[in-house]
């Protein structure tokens, strides 16, 4: 995870907003009508690591290039964040079709590839509507999605839903309780456990609140609540882990091929809500900057957002446009309760790093639960 770095944005830069310019720093300011004219003068977009069945991505591409009229040319689908900032450093000056404009990477990269002058700065017009902690003062790098962590629960197993965090401690959830990875290794069940602990202890340090989340899971598997194997779809619809603790989109989308059998809910705890982001940026190489800026442009429009949406993957403007009502009842039909995000954090880089070193190392000294 990122540190992430926090300041207002300018009034300068907001009332470049406000006529409808595009702020880009450390260059004069286009028009939106300039912008797409150069970027369609470039004739192409380079993109890599953009699956069509994640994040709804295969949507929101078709979508661009009706929109503008411009090709995209899409690098391996299933590299991972690693493999995108070697895109970059081994295309350095190569304008060719290896080399990729725009990247979509997990937060940890943003800053490093900063560090590493790979990428450059850009802020679309609906920067005001990111989190100041989800995105890079500077316009290096920038929050477009995320998911939160939720209780994927088989309906016709458990008959009361549980709502927070301290329920899965109760009785009646008995050998139903699983994570969807290994504390040990897995980066979504280390962040279970931070949620969990965060549950407990919203205003202590990182190493608290993970320290915090090692017992709660302590109480769990004492319990005889906690069931210690990686919880599946299959191990969920089976019964043998009912209650599934994911990201949201894993989990809807889930909920979604089960279509009923059996009946799942998913739901996003009232406390410990714990964000983790994607962040986007452009190579400081592009060889189409201005296709480059359109797309990001187009990502953080109305539209793009929304398409994120449509995947089931939380877009990082969604508080602003859920309370300026652009959220289409139909999508909002199909998640939980809005007000339910809205407390969602995201744990800075050192936060991160300083949890997963807590709960790596002492999971099993604490919880002595061997999850496989």
């Amino acid at each position: 995870m990122v540190e992430m770095l926090k300041r207002s944005v300018s009034s300068v830069a907001l009332a470049a907003f406000a006529l409808g310019a595009i702020a880009v720093p450390g260059a004069q300011a286009q028009s939106m009508d300039e912008l797409v004219a150069a970027a369609k003068k470039e004739g192409q977009l380079t993109t890599i690591a953009l699956p069509h069945d994640w994040c709804n991505y295969g949507g929101i591409l078709e979508g661009f290039k009706a929109k503008y009229g411009i090709t995209v040319n899409e690098l391996n689908p299933d590299a991972g964040s690693g493999d995108e900032i070697q895109a970059i450093k081994a295309n350095q000056g190569n304008t060719g079709p290896q080399a990729p404009d725009v990247i979509d990477v997990g937060l940890s990269f943003g800053p490093a590839a900063k560090t590493d002058k790979l990428i450059q700065p850009y802020k679309v017009a609906t920067w005001a509507d990111i989190p100041d902690d989800a995105k890079d003062a500077e316009g290096y790098w920038y929050g477009d999605y995320y998911g939160v962590l939720t209780f994927e629960v088989n309906k016709d197993i458990v008959e009361t839903v549980p709502q927070d965090w301290a329920d899965l401690l109760k009785p009646e959830y008995a050998n139903s309780v699983a994570l969807a990875g290994d504390p040990r290794a897995s980066s979504q069940a280390i962040q279970a456990v931070y949620a969990a602990g965060l549950s407990k202890a919203p205003t202590g340090s990182a190493v608290d609140i993970a320290a915090a989340g090692l017992d709660f899971f302590k109480q769990l598997n004492a319990a005889g609540n906690f069931v210690p194997v990686i919880g599946k779809p299959a191990s969920l619809a089976q019964g043998t882990t009912p209650i599934m603790i994911r990201w949201d989109y894993n989990a809807l989308s889930s909920r979604d091929t089960l279509a009923g059998n059996p009946a799942v809910e998913v739901v996003v705890p009232k406390t410990g809500v714990i964000a983790g982001v994607y962040v986007q940026a452009i190579s400081a190489y592009a060889p189409h900057p201005n296709a480059a800026k359109l797309w990001m442009e187009y990502l953080y429009s109305d539209e793009g957002q929304i398409g994120y949406l449509k995947g089931y993957c939380h877009p990082i403007r969604f508080n602003a446009m859920s309370k300026a009502g652009k959220i289409p009842q139909d999508l909002l039909d199909k998640l939980p309760p809005a007000a339910a995000y809205e407390t969602a954090k995201f744990p800075s880089l050192e936060d991160q790093n300083a949890a997963k070193t807590e709960i790596t190392t002492k999971w099993d000294g604490v919880v002595g639960a061997n999850v496989q």
